[in-house]
């Protein structure tokens, strides 16, 4: 695994190449990495970065989003078919009729969704700017949210809005246990409650911090609790863990039991692939011309909400 690692940072330095990585990815992927973040982080990164290579380690939709922000650059993922669940759920032709039959509502695509799909966009969101873009609207404005319901539902709760919600959902989020959660807290009475806004409103309504993966990570290193219930995908307990050896934290199993609490897209990114696209150049992302051209305009507006 050290070779393999050793082999990853030495093409990469050859062709220079930036290996971006999502917190849900392996532990070891992330570790290769020259940066590990969330999707806004990562989108961010890949806008500043010089590098004449962007390899992806994550789904698909992210690859789309840098290769849009850079169209000049070989964008690179290590398995092209790592999709996204809650990206499948929002097909853009359906998204975009969606649309059509409610004139005079902006809309608001989450950053989990297809470059097409981002295209009948007004501006796209993430779920650590999500909140702080919804209220850059006039209280009168009519609003769609989508795809996913579970994070549209928690921010009209705490926005007071009324947006439109596409019926989408993450396949991992939306199976955490309830009942396990209670179970764990019921045991861990000092444990604080770390919830992703992707989960069904009673996993949000336990929670003691609410936020995207960065915001998680955060909360837990600032907290001066040792123990953490950690409801969302558990590949991000790798860099918590690295970033407080000294705290504990638990993850809260999937209806489908322990260990199902990982998304299997994100996993297919391992090191042997990141060696190989490495090598060969490819997979590549392309994306059509005319979808990027209006994708391109969302996703800035979401960059410079987040500023």
């Amino acid at each position: 695994m050290q070779t393999l690692s050793q082999e990853i940072r030495q093409l990469a330095r050859e062709k220079n190449a930036v290996i971006l990585a999502h917190y849900y990815t392996e532990g070891a992927v992330q570790d290769v990495a020259d940066f590990v973040g969330d999707s806004l982080a990562l989108a961010q990164k890949a806008a500043q970065t010089d590098a004449d290579v962007i390899v992806m380690c994550g789904v698909h939709f992210m690859g789309e989003t840098c290769k849009i922000l850079c169209p000049d650059k070989l964008v690179l993922i290590p398995d092209a078919t790592a999709t996204c669940s809650l990206a499948e759920s929002c097909p853009a032709e359906e998204f975009a009729a969606f649309v059509k039959a409610h004139p005079g509502h902006k809309v608001l695509s989450y950053v989990n969704t297809s470059a097409a799909t981002k295209a009948v966009t007004d501006v796209v969101v993430t779920s650590g700017n999500a909140r702080r873009i919804v209220e850059s609207f006039p209280a009168d404005q009519p609003l769609i949210f989508g795809p996913d319901r579970n994070l549209g539902a928690y921010l009209n709760s705490v926005t007071g809005r009324q947006m439109l919600l596409w019926d989408g959902c993450c396949h991992v989020h939306q199976r955490f246990s309830l009942a396990a959660l209670q179970e764990l807290k019921a045991a861990h009475p000092e444990a604080k409650v770390l919830v992703h806004p992707e989960c069904p409103a009673a996993l949000v309504q336990l929670a003691d911090e609410v936020g995207s993966t960065a915001a998680l990570l955060k909360y837990a290193l600032a907290s001066d609790s040792e123990e953490f219930l950690v409801v969302t995908e558990s590949g991000i307990l790798h860099e918590m863990q690295q970033k407080a050896p000294g705290k504990r934290f638990i993850p809260v199993p999937s209806t489908e039991g322990p260990g199902c609490n990982t998304c299997n897209y994100m996993r297919q990114i391992t090191l042997p692939k990141l060696r190989d696209c490495l090598l060969q150049g490819a997979p590549a992302i392309e994306v059509d011309a005319a979808v990027a051209a209006k994708a391109l305009l969302p996703i800035q507006r979401m960059l410079e909400l987040s500023k």
